[in-house]
């Protein structure tokens, strides 16, 4: 019955300019809009939706309440590291946990964000 998560929501002041970011930086083109809302995808299937966000930002950290960080799957973690650096994308924390490679940055919007390679599936 349940098949699994088709896609997460992002509020954003600028739905069209984040779903641009995902779409240039992270290669996830946008597929679908309506009614402000913009759709990513990136090659997996996996969706982001950026929908208009209402209110003032709450100040994030990685481990604040709530979802804390969309991670990115690639099969070459140092060229992700790479091609974020030559996007002007500070990767502010590298973390290796037994096989397992991460690489932890944040989107224009302060979301957290980080590239994995799994040595070993999961």
């Amino acid at each position: 019955m349940y098949k699994g998560i088709e896609h997460t929501a992002i509020a954003t002041a600028d739905p069209e300019k984040l779903g641009r970011w995902y779409e240039d930086c992270l290669a996830m083109p946008i597929v679908h809009r309506y009614g402000g809302n913009v759709f990513v995808k990136a090659a997996d299937g996996a969706m982001l939706e950026m929908i208009p966000s209402e209110g003032d930002a709450v100040q994030t950290g990685l481990k604040t309440p709530g979802i804390r960080h969309l991670a990115i799957a690639v099969d070459d973690i140092e060229a992700g590291v790479a091609d974020l650096a030559a996007k002007g994308i500070e990767v502010f924390q590298r973390v290796e946990a037994g096989d397992n490679r991460l690489a932890f940055f944040r989107d224009p919007d302060g979301n957290i964000l980080h590239l994995i390679f799994r040595g070993t599936p999961i």
